[in-house]
């Protein structure tokens, strides 16, 4: 099993690989911060608009500010409003274990582009807790949970969703 799931990280390596090959972001955004770039030679399409889940154009609406050497969200009313409520968000799985079934992931608004590299900032990801495993797909993912806002998480994290389930 290893030894096929090694395998298949490395053809989705190259894969990834190729879609680094591009120049810099326009704009200059660097990797990994801001609301995430979907890459236009990424071999998965971007997030399809679904009126059932909380948009990720609401989410990355975060400013921060610095505060003891440490770089803190500011978050708008309306995105306070959303803590500790139930909310679907759609996108996709970022694995922090190997394995097929993941209990414990991040939820991107872009997909991979490198599994070296971060998608986008803090803003652009949510840590998922599910209740049950769920497998691992490279496909966009929609789970429904408690959303909670995090001011002050010692990760970085701005989000987390507890007591996940997939949904259709």
């Amino acid at each position: 099993m290893r030894a096929l799931l090694s395998s298949f990280l490395l053809l989705l390596a190259a894969q990834f690989a190729q879609a680094q090959l591009a120049p810099p972001i326009a704009g200059g955004v660097p990797s990994g911060s801001g609301a995430g770039v979907h890459s236009p030679q990424s071999p998965f399409p971007p997030l399809k608009e679904r009126a059932d889940v909380l948009p990720w154009s609401l989410l990355t609406q975060v400013k921060t500010k610095v505060e003891k050497n440490r770089v803190l969200p500011v978050f708008p009313p309306e995105i306070l409003a959303l803590d500790n409520k139930p909310q679907r968000v759609q996108g996709f799985m970022m694995p922090l274990e190997p394995g097929e079934k993941q209990t414990h992931f991040l939820l991107s608004s872009v997909p991979l582009s490198c599994s070296f590299c971060l998608p986008g900032g803090p803003e652009s990801m949510i840590e998922v807790k599910s209740k049950k495993p769920i497998r691992y797909g490279l496909e966009p993912l929609v789970v429904q949970g408690r959303l909670a806002v995090l001011p002050n998480d010692p990760y970085g994290l701005y989000y987390r969703i507890t007591d996940a389930v997939p949904v259709e």
